[in-house]
């Protein structure tokens, strides 16, 4: 009998110890989450920069009317959304006014936005104002690392023509790592528009001084 509490005993605390170390694994994750959610420095920096608000927003997302296509554009907003990124996106259907016109609206967030993604599909090669939409993204020219193509479930050789100077990342891989490649390449654009625009300052300051000077 005695042996037999004894062995229960044990079995409690194995038991104890167990839930406590499953305990503290469980709370790992959870404050992992809680510390990614906080920006760095740096990214902090980038969004508060007066480059960044120069425009409405931060990325264009275009993609077809295709249900499914638009879901995977919400997945990608909805992340590049979220903290601590906390970009600000720009859907067609959720964005634009109602009553508005059509190629006036477009135009005018293409314009208002640093970034253009392209969701290219088979849909959206088919889709007249996906066209449209790309036409206008690469007005600013391909030197301007504005335009980010995703394609998904698109054979090479289907891959527009117009784009052919541009990489792409394939969604069909791994969507996550490609949300993650846009969010970083987002910020690289602040970053570089940042670095220009103290550039830019720094040779309009030495102009002064060199006219001041001559003078």
């Amino acid at each position: 009998m005695h042996g037999f509490f004894e062995k229960l005993f044990k079995s409690k605390v194995s038991l104890s110890s167990q839930v406590g170390k499953e305990a503290k694994v469980a709370s790992t994750p959870s404050l992992t989450a809680s510390s990614s959610r906080s920006a760095s420095p740096q990214h902090q920096f980038l969004l508060n920069s007066p480059v960044r608000w120069t425009r409405q927003y931060d990325v264009f997302v275009c993609h077809s009317r295709e249900d499914s296509e638009t879901e995977e554009a919400e997945r990608l907003v909805s992340f590049l959304e979220a903290s601590p990124r906390n970009l600000r996106c720009f859907l067609t259907h959720r964005d634009s006014f109602p009553g508005g016109a059509i190629p006036t609206e477009l135009c005018q967030a293409v314009q208002n936005s640093h970034i253009k993604v392209l969701l290219i599909t088979p849909h959206f090669l088919t889709d007249e104002w996906c066209t449209f939409v790309m036409h206008q993204a690469l007005a600013d020219g391909p030197m301007s690392n504005r335009v980010i193509p995703l394609v998904q479930n698109l054979l090479p050789s289907q891959y527009p023509q117009e784009l052919k100077v541009f990489s792409y990342t394939d969604l069909n891989r791994n969507p996550d790592h490609c949300y993650a490649l846009v969010n970083r390449t987002v910020l690289q654009y602040l970053k570089d528009s940042v670095q220009n625009e103290k550039t830019l300052q720094c040779s309009n300051e030495s102009s002064v001084n060199c006219v001041g000077d001559s003078i």
